[in-house]
């Protein structure tokens, strides 16, 4: 039985190896404008050189300029060279030499660029304000290059950040601006994303890309292997024949191997995957790009205090968080960190826990569980609760689950933890039943006690 397995595998792989050598032919030939430039290929085409209709896909042009740059031809007016292109995430990076981006974008944003769209990560609202030049409170904030005239300069503000903090005093608001694609930090580079054709599956196999060539003109794509250069392609796939072969030999015999050691297999699955829900244990740091899709571009707001702003917002489509974005001009960066680190210890059933945070920038969030139930303050303030009684038994459970979290963050965790601001806003209730109140540690309310 296990000759015929063998036989069976051989000729399966012969019958590979014949389409490997016919799928090699189909692979559409990659270039470069320059010598430093980015590696062209499937789906973008050049500009009529390509006679080749298999490797022509409608919308992804590509020119080469003088300067040897290669250009994207959208269908706007803006002609900007490609920086790099990643085909796994199918994602492409543009720049302008002039560094007027977004004077350029401005007078665009409401024309298509199909089959291409902005890049959600790069989107943002933005503030503009025409400031007098030579401002020396504004130099921490940065100008927007290419936009400005004699005697002033225009800023740009992200619409998230609190303007009353900011030295604007001297300057005159111009209008806001809503899903810009335009990042302070980069602001010469244009980030596009296409979802049509989708190569990010042949990329991932380590093939290229490429349209069926069926004699007809569908836009169907397929995968195809990557072209090996030289005289040395047919030698290369003898080569992996008769080494393939070999390897079907060896793993016919490790087969019985694999198969008396199967218990042995599992353990190692369990360790794996306790190892996995260990990891999760540890907070997660996630970028502020991370915390607009979670929270949906700051949708749903639970509430504001002197620390910052609640949102609420989705890990997954059953995992909640509440996203609690932090005030830039409230405690410093050791503070941050040292409240990081001691929240991210805290692990007790009468905790809210510490699921992750941000510190990208000037810009902080914290991530904690969604209790959905509310606080304590919301219960005893609510219009349908004013004549209703908790009871004593449940009065006496809310006390006793107060207290067993105090007494875990003076005793129980590593560093002991005071906490000075416990109120029935930060007692918060869970779904279960019957309810269960948890306390919330928020930053600026953990002093530590030193050893």
């Amino acid at each position: 039985m296990q000759q015929t397995l063998i036989s069976s595998y051989c000729f399966i792989l012969l019958a590979f190896c014949s389409k490997v050598l016919a799928e090699i032919q189909n692979t559409c030939k990659e270039f470069k404008c320059g010598h430093h430039g980015p590696a062209i290929k499937f789906p973008f085409s050049r500009r009529g050189n390509h006679p080749d209709p298999h490797c022509e896909y409608p919308g992804f042009l590509v020119s080469c300029n003088e300067k040897h740059q290669p250009i994207l031809e959208l269908p706007i007016p803006v002609k900007l060279p490609i920086k790099s292109i990643d085909y796994k995430t199918q994602q492409i990076q543009l720049y302008d030499p002039e560094n007027c981006l977004l004077v350029k974008l401005l007078k665009v944003l409401n024309k298509s660029i199909s089959p291409f769209h902005y890049s959600k990560d790069q989107m943002t609202d933005i503030t503009l304000f025409n400031c007098s030049a030579g401002d020396r409170e504004l130099t921490y904030i940065d100008p927007i290059p290419c936009y400005s005239g004699p005697g002033y300069q225009i800023y740009s503000v992200s619409s998230y950040e609190n303007i009353e903090d900011l030295p604007l005093l001297s300057c005159t608001k111009m209008h806001n601006l809503s899903s810009v694609p335009y990042n302070s930090y980069r602001p010469e580079i244009l980030y596009l994303e296409w979802s049509e054709p989708n190569c990010g599956p042949c990329e991932a196999q380590g093939k290229n890309c490429g349209l069926k060539n069926n004699g007809t003109k569908s836009i169907e794509i397929e995968c195809v292997l990557r072209k090996k250069r030289g005289a040395k392609t047919m030698l290369v796939a003898t080569g992996s024949t008769l080494g393939s072969l070999a390897l079907i030999l060896l793993a016919a015999a490790a087969y019985h191997v694999y198969s008396s050691d199967r218990k042995e297999k599992e353990n190692q699955l369990k360790i794996e995957r306790f190892l996995d829900d260990y990891k999760a244990l540890k907070p997660s740091r996630y970028s502020y790009a991370d915390i607009k899709r979670i929270t949906n571009d700051f949708k749903d707001k639970l509430g504001q205090g002197a620390y910052g702003t609640v949102y609420k917002g989705k890990l997954s489509s059953e995992c909640f968080v509440a996203v609690k974005v932090l005030n830039s001009t409230k405690g410093n960066g050791e503070e941050f960190v040292i409240e990081v680190g001691t929240m991210g210890h805290i692990h007790h059933v009468n905790v809210v826990r510490l699921v992750g945070f941000c510190a990208d920038g000037f810009r902080r969030a914290l991530v904690y569980d969604f209790l959905p139930n509310g606080s304590l303050q919301d219960f005893i303030s609510s219009a349908d609760n004013n004549n209703s009684f908790l009871g004593w038994d449940k009065l006496q459970d809310i006390a006793l689950g107060i207290a067993k979290g105090i007494e875990y963050l003076h005793q129980g965790c590593d560093q002991r933890i005071l906490h000075f601001d416990i109120k029935p806003h930060n007692v918060c209730s869970t779904i279960t039943s019957p309810q269960r109140f948890l306390i919330l540690v928020w930053p600026s309310c953990v002093p530590r006690i030193k050893a």
